[in-house]
């Protein structure tokens, strides 16, 4: 298994600092005597696991980057986006950094944002976001009724869940004490699971460099929190103990994805991405139809070749074929 991510492990560092989006739907709304379409943007705090909710008029690039410029007004620029490869996502990115090299005020108010795309035909990847996906559509349940709601009802169903989902616990409910409870994102955004002060937490009377202090120590002890309890469960590693050979240039590989039956896309591998342990998890591959990026989860290598001295052995056309001309196995063979 793949070390976690530096996203993850951001300690002590301001909720949304690196986000995770995504979107789902569309649903429906009332509008006069018609029903419309209305998407959900999903952003999520990969250290934290907060989620923030808007709604989306349109899978269009301009309604993406309107998306994006309400997230960042409420919540700050984030330090790094991650994201699939939907078109609107990849026009969003284009134009924002396009904006910030010509110097004019963009989204990204921090010139170093970044943005990641997961790639092709790899929505494990982006399990982050996608498991939360599903947590929103369960908090919302069978009280959304399609058609039935409009855009300011939809609004606040959409916000009520998005609280629902912040109030769920990370870790275990803890032993030590029967009015401690378990930490949650909304520790993080509101000091408390619920928003409501807890006792322990008022702020004390004083000067203001007091109340300051007192609430630095309380995120403090949120963060101790989570790396003692949360830390250690999103570290264990079940699976993929034996280690395989990495992916190389010049593999010929088949590419497993969901295409037609009997249809094997075959390509050669141009080029290897090695992540930060040194394992290649993905590769570019030449095809036949253009040069695509998969996880090397996708691509099933051929480890029969034609090796060097087979090939210069291989008869011409119209020579006699010997009888010992053979084809030999070769783990690498030639590009």
């Amino acid at each position: 298994m793949a070390p976690l991510p530096l996203a993850r492990l951001a300690v002590y560092n301001r909720p949304f600092s690196y986000v995770g989006v995504d979107y789902f739907g569309p649903l429906l709304v009332k509008q006069g005597r018609s029903n419309v379409k209305r998407w959900i943007a999903l952003f999520t705090c990969l250290t934290v696991r907060a989620v923030h909710l808007e709604m989306v008029h349109s899978l269009t690039t301009a309604s993406c980057i309107s998306c994006i410029r309400r997230f960042v007004c409420r919540l700050g620029s984030p330090v790094e986006f991650f994201s699939d490869n939907a078109t609107n996502f990849h026009g969003a990115e284009r134009i924002l950094r396009e904006q910030i090299n010509n110097g004019i005020q963009a989204t990204f108010t921090n010139s170093n944002t970044k943005w990641t795309f997961i790639p092709p035909g790899a929505p494990h990847m982006g399990g982050a976001w996608e498991r939360l996906v599903r947590s929103v559509k369960t908090a919302m349940g069978d009280a959304y009724t399609e058609g039935k709601l409009n855009d300011e009802e939809l609004q606040t169903f959409i916000e009520e869940a998005e609280s629902i989902v912040n109030t769920r616990p990370l870790t275990y409910l803890p032993i030590e004490s029967i009015e401690s409870e378990a930490l949650t994102p909304n520790h993080f955004l509101l000091g408390s699971s619920n928003g409501v002060k807890l006792p322990g937490i008022d702020i004390v009377q004083g000067t203001s460099q007091d109340a300051w202090n007192h609430i630095q120590r309380q995120l403090n002890r949120f963060w101790q929190r989570w790396l003692k309890e949360y830390l250690p469960v999103i570290r264990r590693q079940i699976k993929w103990f034996d280690e395989t050979r990495n992916v190389q240039v010049g593999d010929v590989v088949l590419i497993a994805d969901e295409t037609k039956r009997n249809r094997w896309i075959r390509g050669r591998v141009i080029d290897s991405i090695k992540a930060q342990d040194g394992h290649v998890r993905q590769a570019i591959v030449k095809t036949s139809g253009g040069v695509l990026r998969r996880p090397v989860s996708k691509l099933a290598v051929i480890d029969v070749g034609i090796s060097a001295a087979s090939e210069a052995n291989r008869p011409h056309p119209g020579e006699n074929v010997s009888a010992d001309t053979s084809i030999e196995r070769s783990d690498n063979p030639e590009p």
